[in-house]
C-alpha cells in the first residue's frame, strides 16, 4: 500500500473535525439541517486553516443519503464514493492551472445537466483568485444564477484579488488562523493515533512554528517522524528546521548588549557556518530578546530551563527596557527588509554591527563632554551636572572648555543637507515607497546642532501629515537622518508655504546637548 502523507491521512471527515474554525462549522451545519444551503461560497482564510477539508465536507453532506445534525454520515454510497474521489459530481479544480476563459466555459456548459447520482453537482474551485480577468466574466452570469443542481464553493487566500461582482454573488465565510493550543490537542491526536511517542515542548514548538496553519504543523511532525527517532523533543525539531540551538542566540544578544562587535560577528558567523537558515535565527533573536523583555518587567518565564532563566536574569540587567524595545524594532524592520534582498546575510551582519555600534548612555555623555571642549561657552564659565538617575552611570563633571566654535557636520554644508536626496532614496531602497513618495519633493535644513527640519515647498497635504505622524515612519526618518549625520538629531516639519521655517536656536550647544539627554546642569558666569 502506498504512503499516505500525515495532512491527507488526518484530514477531517467531517465538521466536528475542522479544529478552529467553530463559528463556520456551526453555521454551515445549521444551514444544511434547515434547508437553506446557499448556491455559492467563498471560504476565506490564510493557508492550511481547513477552507478546502470545509468544502469537502460541505460537498458531502448535501448530497449524503443519511446527514445527522448537519454532518455527513461518510458510510453511504455517496459519501464513500466522494470519499475515494469516484463521484463524478464533486469536481474540484485547481484555479492556479486551470485559470483560463476555456476552463470556465466547460462549467458552463456542464452545469446544464443534471447529477448523475448525487442531488447536487458541486464545484469546488480552490486558490479562484488565480483565475483570468476574462474566466471571471465568464463565471459570473453563472455564479449569480446557477440550476438549482448546481453549488459553487471558491475558496482563497486573497480575497482582495476578486472582483467586487464575484464577492457580491457569495456568501463569504472568513476562516482564523488556529491558535497554538488548538494544533497542540490535534498533534497530540495524531500521534496517539499514530503511536509516535513526543514532548509537550516538541508539540508547543511545532505549532509556534507552524504559524496558525494545520498543515505546515503536521507537515513539520512527519519530517520528525521519517528521521527515524524514537522520540521527539524539541532539540530534534530545531534541528530539522534549522532553527539554531538557544545558546547561539544568547551569545549573539549578550554581545550586542555589550557593544561587543568582534564577539557579535564570530557568533552569527558560527550559526550560519552550521548551516542553519538565517529566517529562523532572527525570528529566535526576536523571541528571545522579547522574552528578556517580559522577565525584565514580571520577573516571570515560562518553558524555560532555570539555567536558561538565570542567563535571561543576568542579560535583562544589562540593558534597560527602552534600548530592548529598540533592537526589537530594529530586527523586526530587518526582517522586513530581508525579504526583498537578495543579499540576506549581508544585511543580517550589517545590522548586527549597527546594533552593537550605538552609542550607550555613558558613550553619549562623553560624546557630549568632547563637544563642550569645542563649544563657544566662555573660558571662565564654571558649569555644574548634578548625577544620572540611570542606574550605573556614574557622576560626570563638565570641564570648563576653550572658546572655540563647533565644527560643521560634513553633511551639512550651510543650512541644507547634501545628502539628502540620498536618504529619500534609501526609503525607496527598502521598500518604503509610500515614505519616499510624500517625502520626494522636499528638502532639509539644519534648525540647530541637534534638529533637522524637513521643508515641504508646496506645503504639506493632510495625507502626507497623517503617513509621517505615525510613530514607526517618524522613527525610520530620524534613523537615517542620525546615521547620515553622524548623531543622534530630532526631526522636525516645515510647511514651505506658510514661511515657518524655525530660525536656528540662539542657546549655548551644552545646553542643548544637556537637554536632549535630560541633564539637570547649572551655568555659572564667572
Amino acid at each position: 500500500m502506498s504512503y499516505t502523507a500525515l495532512y491527507r491521512k488526518f484530514r477531517p471527515s467531517t465538521f466536528e473535525e475542522i479544529v478552529g474554525q467553530e463559528h463556520i462549522t456551526r453555521t454551515l451545519r445549521n444551514q444544511i439541517m434547515a434547508g437553506r444551503v446557499g448556491h455559492a461560497y467563498l471560504f476565506n482564510g490564510g493557508r492550511g486553516t481547513g477552507k478546502t477539508s470545509a468544502a469537502k465536507v460541505l460537498a458531502r453532506a448535501i448530497n449524503c443519503l443519511n446527514p445527522k445534525d448537519g454532518e455527513p454520515c461518510n458510510e453511504c454510497e455517496i459519501c464513500r464514493a466522494a470519499l475515494s474521489g469516484s463521484l463524478t459530481d464533486i469536481v474540484e479544480m485547481d484555479a492556479a492551472s486551470n485559470n483560463s476563459v476555456e476552463d470556465v466555459r466547460s462549467i458552463r456548459e456542464e452545469v446544464n445537466f443534471l447529477p448523475t447520482v448525487a442531488k447536487y453537482r458541486v464545484y469546488i474551485i480552490d486558490e479562484v483568485h488565480m483565475l483570468s480577468t476574462g474566466a471571471f466574466n465568464a463565471l459570473l452570469k453563472t455564479l449569480e444564477e446557477p440550476p438549482a443542481h448546481v453549488k459553487f464553493i471558491l475558496a482563497t487566500t486573497e480575497p482582495q484579488k476578486l472582483p467586487a461582482t464575484i464577492l457580491s454573488r457569495c456568501q463569504r465565510f472568513d476562516f482564523k488562523k488556529i491558535s497554538n493550543e488548538n494544533i497542540e490537542k490535534r498533534l497530540k491526536f495524531v500521534c496517539e493515533q499514530s503511536k509516535i511517542e513526543i514532548t509537550p515542548e516538541a508539540l508547543n514548538l511545532i505549532a509556534v512554528l507552524s504559524e496558525g496553519a494545520m498543515r505546515d504543523a503536521l507537515s513539520i511532525l512527519e519530517r520528525c517522524i521519517q528521521d527515524g527517532e524514537d522520540k521527539i523533543d524539541e532539540d530534534k525539531i530545531k534541528e530539522l528546521v534549522g532553527i539554531p540551538k538557544l545558546t547561539m542566540v544568547s551569545s549573539i544578544v549578550k554581545a550586542i548588549f555589550e557593544y561587543n562587535v568582534e564577539d557579535a560577528i564570530v557568533a552569527v558567523d558560527n550559526v550560519l557556518d552550521s548551516g542553519k537558515d538565517l529566517s529562523n535565527l532572527l525570528w529566535e533573536m526576536i523571541k528571545y530578546i522579547k522574552d528578556i523583555l517580559v522577565y525584565k518587567v514580571t520577573q516571570k518565564l515560562q518553558i524555560y530551563s532555570q539555567d536558561e532563566i538565570n542567563e535571561i536574569k543576568n542579560l535583562s540587567d544589562m540593558v534597560d527596557k527602552e534600548r530592548l524595545l529598540q533592537i526589537i524594532y530594529d530586527l523586526s524592520e530587518l526582517e522586513n527588509n530581508m525579504k526583498w534582498s537578495s543579499q540576506k546575510s549581508i544585511l543580517f551582519q550589517v545590522e548586527v554591527i549597527k546594533l552593537c555600534s550605538k552609542l550607550n548612555t555613558v558613550k553619549y555623555v562623553e560624546s557630549v563632554d568632547n563637544s563642550v571642549q569645542n563649544s563657544t561657552i566662555p573660558a571662565n564659565t564654571q558649569v555644574k551636572s548634578q548625577s544620572f538617575p540611570q542606574s550605573g552611570v556614574e557622576k560626570t563633571q563638565i570641564r570648563p572648555v576653550q572658546n572655540k566654535p563647533i565644527a560643521k557636520m560634513n553633511t551639512i554644508e550651510g543650512s541644507k543637507i547634501q545628502n539628502w536626496g540620498k536618504i529619500v532614496g534609501d526609503l525607496k531602497q527598502t521598500g518604503k515607497i509610500l515614505l519616499y513618495t510624500n517625502l520626494m519633493n522636499t528638502n532639509a535644513v539644519e534648525i540647530n546642532d541637534m534638529t533637522v527640519g524637513i521643508n515641504f515647498p508646496n506645503g504639506i497635504t493632510p495625507f502626507a501629515k497623517s503617513v509621517l505622524d505615525k510613530p514607526e515612519n517618524m522613527q525610520e526618518i530620524t534613523k537615517l537622518v542620525s546615521m547620515e549625520c553622524g548623531k543622534s538629531m530630532r526631526v522636525q516639519m516645515i510647511d514651505g508655504t506658510k514661511n515657518n521655517i524655525v530660525e536656528k536656536e540662539k542657546t549655548e550647544p551644552i545646553a542643548d546637548m544637556a537637554n536632549d539627554l535630560d541633564i539637570p546642569i547649572n551655568i555659572i558666569d564667572g
